[in-house]
C-alpha cells in the first residue's frame, strides 16, 4: 500500500515536500517514481529512484527544481519541488515496480500506486 501527502496551495516559486509512505511489501527492494496528473491530460513521469537511491530520474521540466530521495529505513520516498511553477499543478501520484523491468517513464512501468495528492501553484 502506498500512501502519498504533502500537497497543498503554495504561490509560484515556492517550495512543497511531498511524501510516500509505503506498507505491505519490502519497500527498499524496488524502484519507485512519482508522476503527476494536470487536469484534462494524461499522467506523467515526474522522478523515479533506484532500489537504493543511488540512481535518480528525472524528466526535463523538473529538472534542477525537484529532488527526489528515499529513507529505506522510514519506507518513505520523497519529492522536494522548488521553485514551483503554475504549469507545476496536478494531483502528484507515487508509484512502485515490483516486477523485473529496465524501465522508469512510463505508467506502465509501474505495479501499484498510491491515491495522489494535489499540488495548487498560483501566480
Amino acid at each position: 500500500q502506498l500512501q502519498a501527502f504533502g500537497g497543498g496551495l503554495v504561490q509560484a516559486g515556492g517550495s512543497l515536500r511531498l511524501s510516500c509512505a509505503a506498507s505491505g511489501r519490502t519497500f527498499s527492494s524496488y524502484v519507485m517514481g512519482w508522476f503527476r496528473q494536470a487536469p484534462g491530460k494524461e499522467r506523467e513521469f515526474v522522478a523515479a529512484i533506484s532500489w537504493s537511491g543511488s540512481s535518480t530520474y528525472y524528466a526535463d521540466s523538473v529538472k534542477g527544481r525537484f529532488t527526489i530521495s528515499r529513507d529505506n529505513a522510514k519506507n518513505t520516498m520523497y519529492l522536494q519541488m522548488n521553485s514551483l511553477k503554475p504549469e507545476d499543478t496536478a494531483v502528484y501520484y507515487c508509484a512502485q515496480r515490483v516486477r523485473k523491468s529496465v524501465g522508469y517513464y512510463y505508467t506502465g512501468d509501474y505495479d501499484y500506486w498510491g491515491q495522489g495528492t494535489l499540488v495548487t501553484v498560483s501566480s
